[in-house]
């Protein structure tokens, strides 16, 4: 593996910005001072740029195996890392289903061929694969996902014995998907006598309401508080919500933690005008004082992390109408640019940033050994140049959809690399593709 040696960069890690070198040896930060020198080094001179940790996605939908028309480990992963997403961790509801042990090993040994990026997985639950879900590693396994609300195939978690069999047993961390299915059918049914085929995409956020996030993330906290599971709640939507986490106690002794998605920061419902079904996500983007509701329980803490919840369709499929158009969209090229442009709007700093995107990954998932720029860790770092403009286009994706969210949008601050384990994986549009990640492991 190549030595390399980044010169002057400024680096935001740990609350602070710190000019100095890093110097990468055999796959890890080996040193972190000034003027060091490294004879043989590639040397990269990062003056005047900024060296973050890589960003840490605790959600994607990378449709490998089963969906491979829209997306897979390779593309996305690679999609990944142009934007600065050095390690993912990918949901089951792929086809099929990632229901049993056996089908979990089957993914991860896709990605051990396959993954640019450092890779996890989730064990699936259903309400019918308890057993198979008891088996699920704490040391080398991301979680347990539970569908709380719609999904796709036996993934819909909605017997009541079975959630407490979950919250009372999991082994370790418990993500959900909170959306009250009761409540989402009895809106739909009214949306439909009333509108039947003329239903649109600005109904999305009434049918999937805040009151269904609400009622399911309540419910979610309140068995985790009753059984006490570590507890993740992910793509919160609403500013209700907010008040269901606490913020008075470090994140480390935190049993309930809550996440935000770049598109509920990004985004809110006077964006459906333009934007029509290439925003329509579940939970689905709200109003605007829900946006700000949920960057504000970011910034003061109530929710912990960032995440994309990257969920990949073809133009064919969101081009349909509101009604059989599929919710989700990628995003992990554009997710950390999209953030440093709000930090250059004067909405979030960039040390917050990189909390909310790498350190609390990190502490949240008890994650070995990654998310800090510190001697002895694993070398995932991108360096940003925060004047440097583009204009995001269907020309310049790397995902297999071939489209985004973002198009037509200009980014002030570009990534132009992106080092994953140690390996410069990314350099301004160009790949190195022979190195591949490394699986996460957890300290637990």
């Amino acid at each position: 593996m190549n030595t390399y040696l980044i010169k002057a960069a400024t680096i935001v890690n740990e609350g602070q910005k710190i000019v100095a070198d890093v110097l990468i040896k055999d796959g890890l930060i080996d040193k972190i001072g000034q003027n060091l020198a490294a004879p043989g080094a590639q040397e990269i001179n990062a003056e005047g740029q900024y060296l973050l940790p890589g960003m840490i996605d605790d959600q994607v939908h990378f449709r490998e195996p089963g969906l491979t028309h829209k997306a897979d480990i390779f593309t996305e992963s690679m999609a990944a890392v142009a934007g600065g997403i050095t390690s993912f961790m990918e949901m089951p509801n792929t086809v099929p289903n990632t229901l049993t042990q056996e089908l979990l090993a089957d993914k991860y040994d896709i990605a051990a061929q396959t993954s640019l990026a450092n890779y996890s997985f989730y064990m699936g639950a259903s309400n019918d694969n308890i057993e198979e879900v008891l088996k699920t590693d704490p040391k080398n396994v991301c979680g347990i996902k539970v569908f709380m609300g719609s999904s796709t195939g036996n993934m819909l978690v909605d017997n009541e014995k079975t959630l407490e069999n979950i919250f009372s047993k999991a082994p370790i961390l418990v993500a959900t998907h909170c959306e009250d299915e009761a409540t989402i059918r009895h809106n739909l049914a009214e949306y439909n006598a009333k509108y039947g085929d003329d239903l649109t995409i600005e109904m999305h956020p009434l049918i999937r309401s805040a009151e269904a996030c609400y009622k399911s993330s309540s419910l979610a906290v309140e068995l985790a508080k009753r059984y006490q599971t570590r507890l993740h709640i992910l793509h919160i939507s609403t500013a209700k919500e907010i008040a269901l986490f606490d913020n008075t106690i470090p994140l480390k002794d935190k049993k309930i933690t809550a996440e935000a998605c770049v598109h509920h920061l990004w985004f809110n419902d006077k964006d459906y005008a333009s934007k029509g079904n290439f925003i329509k996500w579940n939970p689905a983007v709200k109003t605007e004082d829900d946006q700000k509701g949920v960057l504000a329980g970011v910034l003061n803490d109530h929710i912990d992390v960032i995440a994309t919840d990257h969920a990949p369709h073809t133009l064919a499929e969101k081009q349909q109408a509101y009604a059989q158009a599929p919710s989700g969209g990628p995003l992990v090229q554009h997710a950390l640019p999209a953030l440093l442009e709000m930090h250059l709007q004067g909405k979030i700093s960039l040390e917050k940033i990189v909390e909310k995107t790498a350190h609390s990954l990190a502490i949240c998932f008890d994650i070995e050994k990654r998310g800090f720029i510190r001697e002895g860790y694993w070398a995932d770092l991108v360096l940003v140049d925060l004047n440097d403009p583009w204009k995001a286009t269907k020309l310049n994706n790397f995902y297999k959809c071939g489209w985004s969210p973002f198009d037509g949008d200009t980014f002030k601050a570009s990534i132009t690399h992106t080092f994953v384990s140690g390996n410069l994986a990314y350099v301004k549009g160009k790949f190195t593709t022979d190195q591949i990640g490394k699986r996460l492991t957890f300290t637990r």
